[in-house]
């Protein structure tokens, strides 16, 4: 029985070499995902230009300290309205140093427009606002927590007509909502030698490796309970945790494991 269990523990390891590999590098990281939804506007579209997005771990007001751009952002020109009644898409998803994020900025184009009784006008934007829309958001993201900042873009506060210009200016509001969509376990094992780790409920089993320390961390975990199973592999037998419960948003810590 041992041997067909780790035979089995093993196969899915190496199916899953390279994630389990990336868990230990990733290791005082959590994933952070931006998405993009809208509060209903009387417009036939509004289209946004987004070119960028970049988080800052403090309150600063400086156009350049501290901003660190999200490299797998999808820019792109995104019609909001195709986004209201509960519907979003994801602008970005990467993983970051886990800490404060303070402040978020959207970088816009030139390509921001309205279309009103089948006309489509340029949106201009305000010279405050050109280096970027800079939004608070003051969170902690903790290692191996999957994150969601979830950008609640009202058009029709947002679109505003100057006058009787027919022109039109964007003045963005929007609502920053942060969700954990995640759970995590870790712990660590001694004796100190490199072991697979693996956290199981019903059919998904989540895996991953000691590090030289004996620690270990099994991130994006949907919430539940848990067996934790150790395998050190040859013909040591596996040793188990039972009954590990797991939340959205938080880290479980099942302290040292001590092998028999």
């Amino acid at each position: 029985m041992k041997k067909n269990f780790s035979a089995l523990l093993v196969a899915l390891c190496l199916l899953s070499m390279a994630a389990c590999n990336k868990d230990q590098e990733n290791i005082g990281k959590a994933t952070l995902q931006v998405r993009l939804t809208d509060a209903p506007g009387d417009y036939e579209a509004v289209y946004i230009d987004l070119q960028g997005i970049e988080i800052n771990s403090s309150d600063t007001s400086d156009e350049t300290a501290g901003w660190v751009r999200l490299k797998n952002t999808q820019a792109g020109v995104y019609d909001l309205l195709k986004l209201t009644n509960g519907l979003d898409t994801l602008l970005a998803s990467e993983v970051i140093p886990a800490g404060k994020i303070a402040q978020i900025r959207l970088i816009l184009g030139n390509k921001n427009s309205v279309k009103v009784n089948g006309t489509t006008y340029a949106l201009k934007t305000p010279s405050s606002q050109q280096s970027g829309l800079k939004l608070k958001v003051n969170t902690t993201l903790q290692d191996g927590i999957i994150y969601t900042i979830l950008l609640d873009f009202d058009a029709a506060k947002s679109v505003v007509q100057t006058g009787s210009s027919g022109n039109y200016n964007l003045k963005p509001v929007i609502r920053t909502i942060v969700e954990a969509k995640s759970g995590a376990i870790k712990g660590s094992v001694t004796p100190i030698q490199q072991a697979a780790v693996y956290a199981i409920t019903g059919i998904d089993t989540v895996g991953t490796y000691t590090d030289a320390s004996g620690a270990f961390l099994i991130k994006g975990l949907p919430g539940g309970t848990y067996k934790v199973v150790f395998d050190r592999g040859g013909e040591w037998p596996t040793e188990t945790a039972d009954q590990v419960n797991v939340s959205i948003g938080a880290v479980t810590d099942i302290g040292t494991h001590t092998y028999k």
